[in-house]
């Protein structure tokens, strides 16, 4: 099968498109033929290197967590699946393989596509709809009522972010450049701050905020929180709470807790999925790249089969 993988950690330069013999599925397995995968900001991090501490992968590597696609065989085991079902699903960090013709997965680790819901669609929701959903109530216990600041608000969590806790009963107060306001907004935010041209530190009173950026944006995050206010990050481990808050990195390792429940939430038409822009398997580098630069609106795509 076509697949992209890597030789050696480094930016997407190291990226390559090869041939790759698919594993043997086991009898808990199913194998199933990707028509799309999404780029995570993770993916890029893991190609870097900077993860093996972290989610160790073994090279070469194919990249990619995040699919969609249909299953061609069902291990001996499998019972709630069959041939021709069109799943998706998130494969572990570590084992990768999404940036593939074909992967083998858990048949317990993906759910059935909705009808209505398209490939590229589904393959952009594991990891953005599961980290925003665990860091807004399984970390950050958000409550209605509540004022939650998201940063990255057009960023695939911070997109999802946005609508989760709209429709929580909470007030929304969103970070987004100009251009992406009116999507914001769409999306629920009560109040849209752009980070280019307004410091979003003059807000007050904050209960929680949504860290998908890091650096000086989380640094200067705690001063707009009120006293008992908390902070859930995706992006930076150990921080350090000012006296009477509460931060936690949100270590996200599986995406099937949260598989139906995007699904039901998009069937109920409750969920719009922001897909960026398509990219050819051939193309994987420009995805990453494009990832890369921290600017994606949603998600980023790529087709693994025309």
């Amino acid at each position: 099968m076509k697949a992209a993988l890597i030789d050696t950690f480094g930016t997407a330069d190291v990226l390559t498109i090869g041939e790759r013999q698919l594993r043997a599925a086991s009898p808990d397995e199913v194998t199933v033929q990707v028509e799309a995968a999404s780029v995570n900001p993770l993916d890029v991090k893991i190609i870097s290197g900077h993860m093996q501490q972290v989610f160790p992968v073994d090279l070469p590597y194919i990249p990619g967590m995040d699919f969609c696609g249909v299953i061609t065989a069902a291990g001996e085991r499998v019972s709630h699946l069959k041939p021709g079902d069109r799943v998706f699903g998130r494969t572990p960090p570590g084992a990768g393989g999404a940036f593939a013709q074909s992967l083998v997965i858990a048949a317990d680790d993906v759910c059935l596509v909705p009808a209505a819901m398209s490939a590229e669609q589904a393959a952009a929701l594991p990891t953005a709809f599961g980290s925003a959903q665990q860091a807004l109530f399984d970390v950050g216990q958000l409550q209605r009522g509540e004022r939650v600041l998201i940063h990255a608000a057009a960023g695939g969590v911070g997109s999802m972010a946005v609508q989760l806790a709209h429709q929580a009963g909470a007030y929304v107060i969103a970070t987004a450049s100009a251009k992406n306001h009116a999507l914001v907004t769409s999306l629920g935010a009560d109040e849209v701050i752009d980070y280019r041209t307004q410091d979003f530190a003059a807000t007050r009173d904050i209960d929680l905020v949504i860290d998908s950026v890091g650096g000086e944006t989380l640094s200067r995050s705690w001063s707009v929180l009120r006293a008992g206010g908390r902070i859930a990050t995706l992006v930076e481990f150990g921080i350090t709470p000012a006296s009477g808050q509460h931060g936690e990195f949100v270590f996200f390792a599986s995406a099937t807790p949260y598989l139906a429940r995007a699904s039901s939430l998009f069937q109920a038409g409750q969920l719009q999925v922001i897909t960026d822009a398509i990219f050819s398997l051939d193309d994987a580098r420009s995805a990453l790249e494009k990832v890369a630069t921290g600017h994606a609106r949603g998600k980023v795509i790529i087709r693994a089969n025309p």
